[in-house]
């Protein structure tokens, strides 16, 4: 048997009514390419890319080392150069790849040149552009048959490879001494111990993750259980105002489509919460959320954190380095002020939204990205469009839906709530041991405006459990500006109170707030102490039998 005479209809027996192919003598399966690539990629996003190597390159090898042994005993080969050949004849006709010229030797000087491999064509599809050779289970495949044809251990490498970006790829076979130690890493992909390592690293970081989760899970429950008992909230996020369960339910329907989504709100509100909660529910879950404040880098800083850069690309640059949108492939990415980005960034952000690929910085070729893009800002983007500053095009790409999140004086329902979770979190953090809040402390904090928002609470929450000095939070544990806070005057339903009720309200507030000290009282009313007096004698509290009132 000759190599030129190999013909797929020789090699390749169907038998339907027993379900079974055969090809070379061997039962065989039909696999879907692309269903092959998602191989490969759920093993990156599982296990890590060296672990995804390996498992692809020993799978090869144990399927040309096979295929070697069924063609050698179905067919009689004229010469054992034959045998040797007829691998690359063959693996051409199960539409692996195709090499030219095809009678070219892999263990020849010059190598073999694949122009076409499914394997490249998948990684690309899935991934983009790589930075290394990606023909694992081809490189192994094909080692495999050489290695139990020539009855000795010959190892198949890329140095060139359609994967990243070249016109071929260029495969060369060499013993293990013949490569040296010039390349001795990519060889460990060959060995099961090196399978092993990858695996036992990726396996021992998921169950460290795991368990740490788990232990975090386990406090912060229990925490919450011993200080917020009425908060059970499944998405993580407050809501017991209207307008914030109106905020989450939109929020979960967009989660559910791939557009692009615009938050608003004031510094604090949470929008970044929000965007992890789109996130979460969405189909993008299991991929990376990343976020970057673009506020907070300048702009030449800004294009390379997010694009990436090429090694050399400007000074410092002494390696490559992906930016945040290839980090967040197959997942979300956040960016947090966008409404402070220069019009030259405006300008690649928008390239970036219609072609679904970015430039690194220093590099002439595009890479593909699957990303979900979500913006959020404290400016109103219109107005910036408006004055010139922000583009039109762009404002529009990126309010595909918007989602508005309102400030924590509009949604009072969720201020002790929100207040119970934060001292929670800062007692299980301090590892201090605070029940909850007192009633006056709770009392002063639905009557401060909180113009910092959630962030402002947190902060409150925090300073609260570091100064407490029993088992709940009291008022004078608050900061100076919550305490001095006075209610806000509220019509009844019997209709408009009467000014000097509401007055005497206001006053006796302010005066339980500084302890009824009537001088500082007088100072913070900006009236006379003597005025203040008057006031106090006209209520009756002058004399009178309450226990604080005092000439």
């Amino acid at each position: 048997m000759q190599v030129d005479g190999l013909d797929h209809r020789e090699l390749l027996e169907l038998d339907p009514e027993g379900g079974v192919i055969r090809f070379a003598g061997q039962r065989a399966l039909l696999l879907d390419a692309v269903a092959m690539g998602l191989l490969r990629k759920y093993l990156t996003e599982n296990f890590g890319l060296a672990a995804a190597r390996a498992v692809l390159t020993q799978f090869g090898f144990a399927h040309g080392w096979r295929l070697a042994e069924a063609v050698q005993a179905e067919f009689q080969w004229d010469s054992a150069e034959d045998w040797r050949r007829a691998g690359t004849r063959i693996h051409a006709l199960e539409g692996l790849f195709r090499v030219e010229p095809a009678d070219r030797s892999f263990v020849s000087k010059e190598g073999v040149m694949v122009v076409a491999s499914y394997e490249a064509e998948q990684h690309l599809l899935h991934f983009g552009r790589s930075d290394v050779p990606v023909c694992w289970t081809i490189c192994g495949l094909t080692s495999g048959y050489i290695s139990r044809s020539h009855g000795k251990e010959i190892y198949v490498l890329e140095d060139r490879c359609m994967g990243k970006g070249d016109g071929a790829c260029h495969l060369l076979g060499r013993t293990r001494e013949e490569w040296g130690d010039e390349r001795a890493e990519e060889l460990r992909f060959f060995e099961s111990t090196r399978l092993k390592e990858c695996l036992d690293v990726s396996l021992r970081r998921v169950t460290e993750t795991l368990k740490a989760t788990e232990r975090r899970l386990f406090e912060h429950r229990r925490a919450l259980v011993r200080v917020a008992r009425d908060v059970t909230e499944p998405l993580g996020v407050i809501a017991r105002s209207p307008k914030m369960r109106q905020l989450l339910d939109l929020s979960r329907r967009v989660a559910g489509v791939d557009s692009t989504v615009l938050i608003t709100g004031e510094s604090g509100t949470g929008k970044e919460r929000i965007a992890r909660l789109v996130h979460d529910e969405s189909m993008r879950a299991t991929g990376p959320f990343m976020a970057v404040n673009c506020g907070a880098i300048a702009e030449t800083l800004l294009e390379s954190e997010l694009f990436g850069h090429a090694r050399g690309a400007f000074t410092g640059a002494t390696r490559d380095r992906p930016g945040l949108f290839e980090e967040a492939n197959s997942g979300t990415l956040l960016l947090d002020e966008v409404g402070e980005v220069s019009s030259g960034m405006q300008v690649k952000l928008l390239r970036v939204l219609q072609e679904r690929e970015i430039r690194r910085v220093g590099e002439n070729r595009s890479r593909r990205i699957d990303v979900r893009v979500v913006t959020a800002t404290n400016r109103d983007l219109a107005h910036g469009v408006a004055a010139g500053t922000f583009r039109q095009d762009l404002y529009y790409r990126l309010k595909v839906v918007e989602l508005y999140v309102p400030p924590l004086r509009e949604r009072r329902d969720d201020i002790l709530p929100l207040a119970r979770v934060l001292l929670a979190d800062a007692a299980m953090r301090m590892r201090r041991k605070i029940l909850g809040l007192a009633p006056r402390a709770a009392d002063q904090l639905l009557r401060y405006e909180w113009p910092g928002n959630v962030r402002e609470l947190e902060n409150a929450m925090e300073r609260a459990v570091a100064l407490a000095q029993g088992s709940r939070v009291e008022l004078e544990d608050l900061p100076e500006e919550v305490r001095q806070a006075a209610p806000a005057p509220v019509p009844t339903r019997g209709g408009v109170r009467p000014l000097d009720d509401i007055e005497k309200e206001y006053i006796l507030a302010a005066l339980e707030v500084n302890g009824w000290n009537q001088t500082h009282t007088a100072e913070q009313l900006q009236i006379g102490t003597a005025t203040l007096y008057r006031k106090l004698k006209r209520f009756g509290m002058i004399g009178s039998t309450h226990p604080k009132a005092r000439p």
